[in-house]
């Protein structure tokens, strides 16, 4: 049978088919979610909310879209991914459709907060494991690719969602944005598959038979995995650092509102996030394949660290854009990463479930640092504290890794060598 398969084999190997279904899964998936700082101003002035209650309504998706990642990552590595993701996205449209129809803030919360917090979170570990198992020398570049799918949202979303805004109200652009995750989300997802074996294929499109430790049905049961030092280290600094990560996401376009920038200068900083994450998931995902993965981690949260002090020292345009786009790349580069070191250390048999816990440290992060950025404004009416803050977490969680690597390299070995 598996003869067969390779015998009508397609000359583009489909793992590359998978990546542009986990691309589009996260384009659609983070680039409604990440259309939330666009819609701040309209719901605070309509609901007669406070900044940090409207930003909460962000955190609670956010904790949801990364928590929910330990119950559908080990589901997708049992049933497959596509169920999964497909009804993610049919969540997301549901969601965002509901949202249109609210009458008050906490309407907005159950149907935003619950619609989009659970669809992403059915949605892209799920899509983004299926991608670790299809790839071992170009994992990083594939992984990479696969979420740029978020930076291309976070680009081209912002932008589309201030026009609908301006031309049909926040409502009708919320429930445009849900018919697009229903129709084209759900059709990109049929096309992931979990195991190339099931094709007849092997990882990377080789043809020669794969070696055991290359399988994807080999590596650590996710109870094994998440004893280990290695995992446990990343966990804290995941953890730490996610506290600031998510902070520009929600708050740049009101801080740049502040200090007197055009609404739709200021939807577009997130574009120059988008357009820096991109390009980070490209070049830096590549490049970690070379230095290696563990190492690029600590490049990324060092970086991301440098940029938010850039944005504390910002007030126009020209240095906001700057500070987007530094940040962007290496945002974009951290979210490309995480997921092929979570690979290389424990192969793929539970990459899926593995990555799921390793996300409820983000998830945790999440819930917590957009709405205390939000609250810590209305009581000083700046955004200073918030901003340093944020990059303290990832200065720790550059020492973090830059400290416990070598001793964890020295008690255990990675429980599955690539």
């Amino acid at each position: 049978m598996l003869e067969r398969a390779a015998w009508f084999r397609p000359r583009i190997f489909y793992g590359w088919f998978v990546v542009a279904a986990a691309f589009a899964v996260t384009f659609i998936g983070f680039g409604c979610a990440y259309t939330f700082s666009a819609f701040l101003e309209q719901l605070e002035h309509d609901f007669g909310a406070s900044r940090g209650s409207v930003s909460l309504v962000f955190s609670l998706a956010g904790f949801l879209y990364f928590g929910l990642g330990i119950v559908s990552g080990p589901l997708a590595d049992r049933f497959g991914s596509r169920p999964l993701a497909i009804a993610g996205m049919v969540l997301i449209g549901l969601g965002l459709a509901l949202a249109s129809a609210a009458q008050s803030l906490a309407e907005v919360y159950a149907a935003y907060g619950l619609g989009v917090g659970l669809g992403v979170g059915c949605a892209y570990v799920p899509a983004i494991g299926a991608v670790q198992r299809w790839f071992v020398r170009r994992r990083g570049f594939a992984s990479g690719l696969a979420v740029s799918g978020i930076g291309v949202g976070t680009l081209a979303m912002p932008p589309l969602a201030s026009l609908l805004i301006a031309g049909i109200g926040w409502r009708g652009a919320y429930l445009a944005l849900g018919l697009l995750a229903l129709v084209l989300g759900s059709a990109m997802a049929l096309l992931l598959e979990n195991d190339p074996q099931r094709r007849g294929l092997h990882p990377d499109g080789d043809d020669l038979p794969m070696q055991a430790e290359r399988s994807p049905a080999a590596g650590a049961a996710v109870g094994e995995a998440i004893r280990s030092p290695r995992f446990v280290s990343l966990y804290a600094a995941c953890l730490i650092c996610s506290f600031g990560v998510f902070v520009p996401f929600v708050h740049l376009v009101p801080f740049a509102r502040d200090h007197g920038i055009t609404a739709s200068s200021a939807a577009l900083l997130l574009s120059v996030i988008g357009v820096g994450s991109t390009a980070g998931r490209f070049l830096l995902g590549g490049l970690a394949d070379r230095m290696g993965r563990e190492r690029s981690l600590l490049l990324m949260f060092t970086g991301m660290a440098v940029a938010l002090v850039i944005w504390a020292a910002s007030s126009d345009v020209g240095a906001l854009a700057a500070f987007a786009f530094v940040y962007g790349v290496f945002y974009g580069g951290w979210v490309a990463v995480l997921p092929a070191v979570v690979m290389d250390y424990f192969g793929g048999r539970n990459v899926s479930g593995i990555i799921g816990v390793l996300y409820t440290s983000v998830a945790f992060g999440t819930l917590i640092g957009p709405s205390a950025a939000g609250f810590a404004f209305d009581l000083s009416h700046s955004y200073e504290l918030p901003i340093i803050a944020s990059a303290a977490t990832n200065i720790v969680a550059a020492a973090i890794v830059a400290l416990t690597s070598r001793s964890a390299e020295r008690r255990a070995k990675p429980l599955v060598q690539q």
